[in-house]
C-alpha cells in the first residue's frame, strides 16, 4: 500500500496504565475512505487506540502517523490545527448542556475558522440537514433524546469538515431503530462526504452495516485484521467466539 492510501500508519502502538499493558506493540493501517471497525471484549483498549488516532493521549511507545505525521511527536499546540482535520464523535455525544444547540454546533467553526455570523449559521443548518435535524438550532441539550443527542453530536464532528471521523461506541444506550439510524448516518456520511471512518463498538449489527474492514483487539493485541468474508472463515476461536455472542473462557481467566 502507498503512502497516499494510508490515512493512518501505526507500527509499534504501546500503551500502559500502571503496571498494566493496554495495547502492546501493534500494527495497522487505515486506508482513506474506508470505515474500519475496532471490535473486542470490554476492556480490551477499543477506546484507548481510538484516542491514540486522535492525539489525545501519547503512546509509550511506537508511531501514531497521520498523513505522514507522527502524531506522538507532537504536542498539544502543534496538534491543534489538525483537530480540524479528525474529528471525535465522544460515546456520551460530549454536547455542552449550557448551550443550545446551535451554539454547541457552532462552536468549533468559532475556534478553528474566520467565518462570519451568517457563514456560521449556513453551515450548522446544512449539518442539521445532513443529519436529520433541521430546526432544532434553539433546543437545549436537556431538551434532545438520545438518539438527537447523538446526531447533534454527528453535526457538530462535520461542521469543520474533516477527513476523519473517530466514532466511539456511537450505539451505546440507544433502543434498535435509533442505532439502525445512526449506523445509516455513518454510512452516508463515508460514502456521500468521502471521509474516513474508524468506529469502535459492541454493536455487531452495527459493524457488519458499516465496516468495510474489522479489527478484532484481544489481550492487547490486534489478533484479526481483515474483511468480513475473511473473518467469517478465520480459526482464531476467541474471534469465533465474539462473533457468536459466546463467553470466551481464554479471555474469563486472563481477566481474573
Amino acid at each position: 500500500m502507498s503512502d497516499s492510501e494510508r490515512a493512518y500508519e501505526v507500527r509499534g502502538l504501546t500503551k500502559r496504565y500502571g503496571g498494566r499493558t493496554v495495547l502492546d506493540h501493534v500494527d495497522f493501517d487505515v486506508v482513506r475512505g474506508e470505515c474500519l471497525v475496532i471490535m473486542g471484549r470490554s476492556g480490551s483498549g477499543k477506546s484507548v487506540t481510538l484516542r491514540q488516532l486522535d492525539g489525545l493521549e501519547p503512546p509509550d511507545a511506537g508511531q501514531v502517523v497521520f498523513d505522514g505525521v507522527d502524531l506522538a511527536q507532537l504536542d498539544e499546540e502543534q496538534i491543534f490545527p489538525l483537530r480540524r482535520r479528525i474529528a471525535m464523535l465522544f460515546q456520551s455525544g460530549a454536547l455542552f448542556d449550557s448551550m443550545d444547540v446551535f451554539e454547541n454546533i457552532a462552536f468549533p467553526l468559532r475556534e478553528h475558522t474566520d467565518l462570519g455570523e451568517e457563514e456560521i449559521a449556513a453551515k450548522v443548518g446544512e449539518k442539521l440537514a445532513m443529519v436529520g435535524l433541521p430546526g432544532v438550532e434553539s433546543k437545549m441539550p436537556s431538551d434532545l433524546s438520545g438518539g438527537m443527542r447523538k446526531r447533534v453530536a454527528l453535526a457538530r464532528s462535520l461542521a469543520l469538515d474533516p477527513e476523519v471521523v473517530l466514532f466511539d461506541e456511537p450505539t451505546t444506550g440507544l433502543d434498535p431503530i435509533t442505532a439502525a439510524t445512526i449506523g445509516r448516518l455513518i454510512r452516508t456520511t463515508q460514502r456521500e462526504l468521502h471521509v474516513t471512518v474508524v468506529v469502535v463498538t459492541h454493536d455487531l449489527a452495527l459493524a457488519r452495516h458499516v465496516g468495510d474492514r474489522m479489527i478484532f483487539l484481544a489481550k492487547g493485541s490486534f489478533c484479526f485484521v481483515g474483511s468480513w468474508e475473511e473473518a467469517d472463515r478465520d480459526d482464531n476461536p476467541s474471534l469465533a467466539r465474539f462473533l457468536a455472542g459466546e463467553e470466551d473462557p481464554e479471555e474469563d481467566d486472563a481477566a481474573a
